[in-house]
């Protein structure tokens, strides 16, 4: 549980899109047999909220409609302007994390003129660098949002990072290469305990709990390793938020007002072993 010392925070979840016609094969490096073959795994997209009565935290900003047509994705609702559900527009906002520069976590940054832009130093030296050079490295990447994060560089918009910090008090961010080398998750001290927004670090439940990651990736020991760092900050299994699962709007109870969002920091409706089972994943 949280520690006393910490204050406690609410966590929400927006599914704002979706690639729904997505092979499961496309999710998982590793071939997992009949898992996989001749079936479909849809990928959400989210973004999350953290918040008590003194603070308010975006974690990472989806992508725009533009984005979503070009990219054959679907989206739900423009993102940005979901934060109105919260009593919140974008312009108030003073702290946004980037857990990593792909396209569906970075994009609006634009929309956020006031905000600290929280990004691991490490991430923006890779969509920054050579690597971009390669085709298969920058497709996730929009040249649009890089720009718009140096720009912030040039403004005292964007906070660098080198490792572990701590973003609002007893809320931290902590870096997990693998999927980018820069990606970082964040720990929130939440009324149930430590929950782990893991972003993209495991897009899916059934990535950490197979130890199969997801096949865009940077390094694979790191992708690994962090597994071991995310279940380590967690306080168990459906602590852990993965980036992309249906399962996280279909588990988490909906909040009372804007049934959109759903509220993390509370237990979820059912068992993670029932949600593994419906996506086929075991251990």
């Amino acid at each position: 549980m949280a520690e006393d010392t910490h204050p406690t925070y609410e966590v929400l979840a927006l599914r704002f899109g979706t690639h729904a016609d997505r092979p499961a094969r496309d999710n998982f490096l590793l071939d997992e047999g009949q898992f996989v073959r001749g079936s479909d795994m849809p990928m959400d997209f989210y973004l999350w909220v953290v918040r008590d009565d003194r603070h308010f935290l975006l974690v990472d900003t989806g992508f725009p409609e533009e984005m979503a047509v070009r990219r054959g994705r679907t989206l739900f609702r423009d993102p940005v302007d979901a934060l109105a559900d919260l009593g919140v527009a974008a312009r108030d906002i003073e702290d946004v994390v980037i857990t990593h520069m792909h396209y569906d976590h970075a994009g609006n940054l634009d929309r956020f003129p006031h905000a600290r832009i929280h990004l691991q130093e490490e991430e923006l030296r890779f969509c920054t660098g050579p690597a971009m050079r390669h085709h298969a490295v920058r497709k996730p990447f929009e040249p649009v949002n890089v720009q718009t994060a140096v720009q912030g560089l040039f403004e005292d918009q964007l906070v660098l990072h080198r490792g572990e910090a701590e973003i609002l008090p007893g809320v931290t961010v902590h870096p997990v290469p693998g999927h980018t080398p820069g990606t970082q998750v964040v720990r929130v001290p939440t009324a149930r305990g430590w929950v782990v927004l893991a972003s993209d670090a495991t897009h899916l439940w059934a990535n950490i709990r197979l130890r199969s990651p997801f096949p865009i990736l940077d390094h694979l020991t790191p992708m690994l390793e962090g597994y071991d760092t995310i279940e380590a900050l967690a306080d168990g299994d459906d602590h852990i938020i993965p980036g992309h699962d249906p399962q996280v709007a279909r588990r988490f109870p909906r909040l009372a007002g804007a049934d959109d969002w759903v509220r993390l920091h509370e237990g979820a409706l059912d068992g993670l072993e029932t949600a593994a089972a419906a996506s086929g994943a075991t251990r």
